[in-house]
């Protein structure tokens, strides 16, 4: 217990020792170097930025409207992904039907895609919710399947030997197995929704931090735009790192 206490203290000292050196080398660069917060915002002046925009309640607003649009569609994508990997991991038919529009599709670069799912489904939440969905899906069905099909056939096989039913073994065996890529996906899909926020508010929205960051590049307001930028990878780390979590408690025997 106390050796896990000591490698949980160690992590959190490289993890916010890393982040407080990435701030404080951020702050050097732009006040030693660059002397232009129209070139590059120090943090202490995005910091400064954030407070202002907290105390008229437009950060507020801004990070509701885009974390309901995130949660919603990482929500919808994840469910989704995961069914649809299981369905192509157990059937080959629907494997080989699925997979070419999987791969195109997850190779279709979004930033072509969302001015089209605007036009769909208008300005509204939807629209950002169905950018979010198509970014995040396929990383999901993607390592989903990858999970199952690459599950131990020595377990598959010492499971029949007890004579377990097909149903005990992917319930027993396979889905844990696949666990462990399955939260990887849940990871490389926290990125890719956040990308999906920001890039369906900047086609076209009237709130966000997509929006945000829109509206003070337009402007030039440089400790604004990295504000925003600030908060998007501020929800990264601890969304990342709560899966982590998530991972070290679900799958506890990929950590001994």
């Amino acid at each position: 217990m106390a050796a896990s206490r000591v490698r949980g203290f160690s992590r959190a000292v490289y993890t916010w020792g890393s982040v407080l050196g990435g701030l404080a080398l951020w702050q050097l660069i732009g006040d030693a170097v660059v002397h232009n917060s129209l070139f590059l915002a120090t943090p202490i002046q995005s910091f400064g930025a954030m407070i202002k925009l907290w105390n008229n309640g437009t950060l507020q607003h801004d990070v509701i409207v885009s974390g309901e649009e995130f949660v919603v569609g990482f929500v919808i994508a994840s469910i989704a992904g995961i069914i649809i990997g299981l369905f192509t991991a157990s059937f080959d038919r629907v494997s080989l039907v699925l997979t070419p529009w999987i791969s195109g599709l997850y190779a279709t670069p979004i930033i072509a895609v969302a001015p089209l799912l605007i036009l769909w489904f208008g300005v509204g939440i939807w629209s950002k919710i169905a950018v979010v969905i198509s970014l995040v899906i396929f990383p999901m069905i993607i390592s989903t399947e990858a999970g199952i099909r690459h599950t131990d056939a020595q377990l598959i096989e010492a499971a029949r030997s007890f004579g377990a039913t097909q149903q005990q073994i992917f319930t027993k065996v396979s889905l844990p197995s696949a666990l462990p890529l399955i939260l990887a996906g849940l990871r490389l899909g926290v990125g890719r929704g956040l990308i999906g926020v920001v890039v369906g508010e900047l086609a076209g929205s009237r709130a966000g931090i997509g929006y945000l960051i829109n509206e003070a590049s337009q402007v030039f307001n440089m400790p604004q735009l990295f504000a925003g930028v600030i908060v998007l990878a501020a929800a990264g780390i601890f969304l990342t790192a709560g899966f982590e979590r998530a991972e070290r408690i679900l799958v506890p025997w990929k950590n001994d």
